[in-house]
């Protein structure tokens, strides 16, 4: 009797060694014989990724997108040929699936495509017939057959897109942490493990900084609704449980604190106060993959004003070069970046109903004489950038702030 489908995600620590791989094997084998049908999908082991980058950089400084695709794909390429190995050493039926042949279908860009479709035929009939699958995350294919790759953190989408088009009763998360928590614990030893999440916080925690889960894959379970869990490789503890908030009640105001120190702050100064300045800037961007985040602008003075915005700090060389243009072509005066700031926000789906919430976190950053440079906020969230300097002493003065340490 089959009593669940449930896919599994290692990431790269999970799978870093041939000790690490052969401990997932049992952890797979043992789901599998609670009489459970099993997807397993895994990254490439622990810094593969990394060094295969650093390969190709030594050969060229601009590689041919297909080619790094087809680079960047063997990594997990190897971890699924050796899982594979692992759980058949152990007794069981098992086959290894690459993207393509597990019928993911992407977008045509590479390097940062997007799963557009899952053909599941092949898994279930490997699973029909009692294999455990185990799928290559992070790839997939085009619809003229070229190998794509989703970008960082791929295989959380690969988990959560597999979980949803198989109907999955559950798609657990394994990585290094044992959960999701109200801060970074390296920042905050007195951060707590939340025991349960909802989508729309969880989303805003991951795309806030929080490395738990990949932003995309959320959004993938929220529209799917998929049920989530984010557990350790490492340990039996149990995780946390991201699910619909309509299950939850909104027991607390303030979730979690994040951070992010992948942010740099662009301004442009003088720009004519008149309509389609705003589109001409930030399409320009927008044309050059260039994901722009926090969009504060000033009051007009004299029919001009200031335009600031955040994007990533891996993003600052080519977004200065098309600012530069856009500055002549709008007849803005000057441009200015900034690589020393970090982005502290706060989370929770009580906001809504609770006000106050900013002005106390303005007063933590307060006592603590951190200056506020930009402001952004949502109905569940409030981001401020800072200096990076600070963005410690800014974690653990909120987290203390909200309450967060009990």
């Amino acid at each position: 009797m089959i009593l669940a489908l449930i896919v599994q995600k290692f990431g790269g620590s999970s799978v870093a060694n041939p000790e690490r791989i052969k401990n997932v094997a049992q952890r797979v084998v043992k789901t599998f014989e609670a009489g459970n049908q099993v997807v397993v999908v895994v990254s490439a082991m622990g810094d593969t990724t990394d060094d295969l980058i650093d390969l190709a950089k030594q050969i060229t400084d601009s590689p041919s997108p297909r080619e790094y695709d087809l680079l960047l794909a063997t990594g997990e390429q190897i971890s699924i040929a050796l899982l594979t190995m692992a759980i058949q050493k152990l007794g069981y039926k098992a086959t290894a699936l690459t993207g393509s042949q597990a019928g993911i279908l992407t977008s045509d860009n590479y390097n940062k495509a997007r799963i557009l479709n899952i053909d599941s035929t092949r898994i279930l009939k490997e699973l029909k017939q009692g294999q455990i699958v185990v799928v290559a995350g992070f790839q997939g294919y085009r619809a003229d057959g070229e190998i794509t790759t989703l970008g960082r953190g791929g295989s959380d989408t690969t988990a959560v897109a597999l979980a949803a088009a198989l109907k999955a009763d559950l798609c657990e998360i394994y990585t290094d942490v044992d959960g999701v928590y109200s801060a970074d614990p390296r920042l905050v030893p007195k951060a707590q493990k939340l025991a349960k999440i909802s989508y729309d916080e969880m989303l805003e925690l991951a795309s806030l900084g929080a490395v738990v889960l990949q932003p995309r894959s959320v959004e993938l379970a929220k529209q799917y609704a998929v049920k989530l869990m984010v557990r350790s490789s490492f340990s039996e503890n149990a995780g946390t449980l991201v699910w619909e908030e309509s299950n939850m009640e909104k027991d607390m105001i303030v979730t979690g604190v994040a951070h992010d120190l992948n942010t740099a702050k662009m301004t442009i100064f003088d720009v004519p106060d008149i309509p389609g300045i705003a589109f001409t800037l930030f399409s320009a961007l927008a044309e050059e993959q260039i994901n722009v985040d926090m969009i504060i602008q000033s009051n007009s003075r004299n029919e001009y004003n200031d335009i600031s915005f955040t994007i990533e700090k891996a993003d600052i060389k080519k977004a200065i070069e098309i600012v530069e243009k856009v500055k002549k072509q709008i007849g803005a005066q000057k441009i200015t970046f900034d690589e020393e700031v970090a982005k502290v926000s706060i989370v929770g789906a009580g906001m809504i109903s609770h006000p106050g919430v900013a002005a106390k976190m303005f007063e933590a950053l307060a006592k603590d004489n951190i200056n506020i440079q930009l402001i952004s906020t949502s109905e569940i969230k409030v981001s401020c950038i800072i200096d990076s300097k600070d963005v410690e002493k800014a974690v653990r003065a909120i987290h203390t702030a909200f309450g967060l340490d009990k």
